[in-house]
């Protein structure tokens, strides 16, 4: 299993880690296999989305921010039940295939890890299967 630290500013960001995962891939030398991305906290998320336009990550943002807004509704007594919630909504893990030592992605896909109550230091896990 690989860690990646991951480091927020803000309390709802989108960062790319994808050149991270690459790296951590491209130092297996696994020829042909896929790797899962995992993050281990309930108010973190990671996705696969658009990564060339950051308009994509301000606009899913936007959208999460809106339908599921702070409330003093919920239960949960540390004030960040919407950020469990937006993060069992967008989910702790992917799967990504790799050829040729590299991570099979589309032409505009990126890997994002998605902080729902930050600013805060994260970790993302990895492990990678040869196929």
């Amino acid at each position: 299993m690989i860690e990646i630290p991951v480091s927020s500013s803000e309390r709802n960001e989108f960062i790319d880690i994808t050149g991270k995962i690459s790296e951590a891939v491209s130092k297996t030398k696994i020829e042909s296999g896929f790797c899962i991305i995992y993050v281990p906290h309930t108010t973190a998320a990671v996705t696969i989305n658009e990564g060339s336009d950051p308009d994509v990550q301000t606009d899913l943002l936007f959208w999460l921010n809106e339908h599921i807004k702070p409330s003093s509704s919920f239960r949960h007594a540390e004030g960040n039940s919407d950020s469990h919630v937006k993060s069992s909504l967008v989910g702790h893990s992917v799967s990504v295939l790799i050829e040729k030592s590299a991570l099979v992605l589309g032409t505009w896909q990126k890997i994002f890890f998605c902080e729902f109550d930050g600013p805060r230091k994260r970790k993302v896990f990895l492990k990678i299967f040869r196929a």
